[in-house]
């Protein structure tokens, strides 16, 4: 509570800890909204090099070569340490949505997409760190997959991993086409049709993105392959070798660009 508000308070009248909770939620949610930003940047980063990719330029396209490139410029290592920072407070939002539409029943969709983008901020703050440490090592995706195929039942957990990222990808894509994240955003009206056509095409084209990893995941499980390649990059290498697959990743690089626009609308008119 500001001392303006303090003043503003009528004599008498005791503080309430929903109003103490709102206060201190303040600073996350702004972070937040900077992580939004830098999210919006990483796949900016990530849509120039699969851009690169079906240009015959450069070999690995995913969100840790993104993050990587980030690294590489001159004050690249202090932002990514920014990027985690508000990365970490993306995470913290989603989870408490996810817990507030768990207490309003307001449905498993809405409740496993914050948590889905809670893992997603989380994967990526770890990225993102690690890289700013200056640590290399294989992508996480690979890693993880790695580790569960040690386990008792690996080979079913990596499948069940890679229908739930399968599904995740498809719940993005109809997110978008259904235009369900506006429910999420409170644009002036002049720019409306602005933020509806930018995030229906960047929502379905990062659906599009997810199920593909989700697709090379269940492969992997199918063929019980420990050293099959797997996550987004190895999706857009396999594609960039069919007869079509340059067209085809440069329009994913251009829907991932407007999802990296649309990101800027929703970190500025995102509804509390």
């Amino acid at each position: 509570m500001t001392q303006s508000g303090a003043r503003d308070r009528p004599v008498g009248e005791q503080v309430r800890p929903g109003d103490v909770a709102e206060q201190a939620a303040k600073p996350v949610r702004v972070a937040a909204r900077v992580g939004l930003v830098a999210y919006g940047l990483v796949n900016l980063v990530l849509a120039s090099l699969i851009a690169q990719v079906a240009l015959g330029q450069r070999e690995r396209a995913d969100k840790k070569g993104a993050l990587q490139e980030i690294a590489e410029t001159g004050v690249g290592r202090m932002l990514l340490w920014v990027v985690v920072a508000t990365l970490v407070a993306l995470v913290v939002v989603r989870l408490v949505d996810a817990v507030s539409a768990l207490r309003e029943r307001s449905g498993a969709g809405r409740i496993a997409l914050a948590v889905g983008e809670a893992v997603v901020f989380a994967v990526l703050a770890r990225s993102a760190a690690a890289i700013a440490q200056a640590e290399g090592g294989d992508s996480f995706s690979k890693s993880v997959v790695a580790v569960l195929f040690g386990l008792p039942g690996g080979r079913f957990l990596v499948g069940l991993v890679g229908v739930a990222v399968l599904a995740a990808g498809g719940y993005a894509v109809v997110h978008g086409v259904r235009r369900a994240f506006m429910r999420e955003l409170a644009p002036p009206a002049r720019l409306r049709r602005l933020v509806v056509v930018l995030g229906t095409v960047g929502w379905t084209v990062l659906g599009v993105a997810g199920a593909t990893a989700g697709v090379l995941l269940v492969g992997a499980a199918i063929r019980f392959d420990r050293a099959a390649p797997v996550g987004l990059d190895a999706g857009i290498r396999a594609l960039a070798q069919q007869p079509f697959g340059p067209v085809l990743l440069l329009l994913l690089a251009a829907g991932l660009a407007v999802f990296a626009v649309y990101c800027l609308f929703d970190a500025r008119y995102r509804a509390e």
